[in-house]
């Protein structure tokens, strides 16, 4: 019983012929530096009377015989040590295939906070995905839903979890860059034969009459946003442009300044002044003519 189960222990332990090869080679190897550094040593002792130089040849000795055994030992496991990079490198490409999306996370949360392109409380929008940041770390980044579409401010009362992965590859878009104040765009669309000039003025009257309390304010707060960032901050009065972005119509492009969480707000509060005391109907030839006239 126990002669079986010492040979069964030592064939478990009986070493292949491939690699008794290069284990008999490294102790030749060994044995034959161990002894030329022998036979060096004592050669300098007996040569070399001067003791700074005798040191030098030790060291110098000493190191010359190091390389020599490493190139040796290199060059007699270089197929073990091959076969031992290759599965290293298998190892390591199915770890990075099967944690890819983990590593592109923490590689955009490391994109984000260096090129800083937004903090807790900023509107962003990436993707189709657009809403208000409330919580970020390093695997996502959480946002309250605002929409539908881009041109709407009103919260969905969804919470979306983004993954930081998307900062990699995507353009991130912040509405909020300015904070305190914002400059607030939406568009009202007209058909052409519409009284779209009554529109321009009653919209900019409007837009002016409900930023007059605090207009001076966001002006000053634009003009030190813009000395402390070094960017060129557009004008904080509001304005009424006018678009053509097809044939037969007319689209008037509102813009104002207004408090962060005021956006929408302020837009349907003068979108119904504006609609609720006017009537922009299609202008007849004979107001065409008076127009003209005048």
């Amino acid at each position: 019983m126990y002669t079986d189960t010492l040979t069964n222990l030592f064939n478990e332990f009986q070493f292949s012929e491939q690699l008794l090869r290069p284990i008999i080679a490294t102790l030749i190897l060994v044995t034959a530096i161990v002894i030329i550094r022998a036979i060096l040593s004592k050669f300098i002792r007996k040569s070399v009377r001067s003791t700074d130089l005798r040191r030098r040849w030790f060291v110098q000795t000493r190191n010359a015989l190091l390389l020599l055994m490493v190139i040796g030992l290199m060059l007699i496991w270089a197929e073990e040590l091959r076969t031992l990079a290759l599965g290293i490198v298998a190892i390591a490409v199915a770890f990075v295939v099967a944690t890819k999306e983990l590593i592109m996370c923490l590689t955009g949360s490391l994109v984000k906070s260096g090129g800083s392109a937004f903090s807790i409380g900023d509107r962003i929008q990436i993707k189709e995905f657009r809403g208000d940041v409330i919580d970020q770390n390093l695997l996502t980044t959480t946002i309250l839903e605002v929409g539908p579409g881009k041109h709407s401010h009103q919260r969905t009362g969804r919470m979306i979890a983004i993954p930081n992965s998307l900062f990699v590859s995507e353009p991130v878009v912040n509405e909020s860059y300015t904070h305190d104040f914002v400059l607030h765009v939406f568009t009202v669309p007209f058909k052409r034969e519409d009284n779209w000039h009554a529109a321009q003025s009653a919209l900019l009257e409007s837009a002016n009459r409900h930023c007059a309390d605090y207009v001076e304010q966001a002006r000053r707060y634009m003009q030190r946003m813009s000395d402390h960032r070094g960017i060129d901050v557009p004008s904080a009065d509001p304005r009424v442009t006018i678009s053509v972005p097809a044939a037969g119509e007319i689209h008037l492009i509102i813009r104002f300044p207004c408090k962060s969480g005021m956006r929408s707000f302020m837009e349907q509060s003068i979108l119904n002044d504006v609609f609720q005391h006017n009537d922009f109907a299609p202008i007849t030839k004979q107001s065409k003519t008076e127009l003209a006239e005048q």
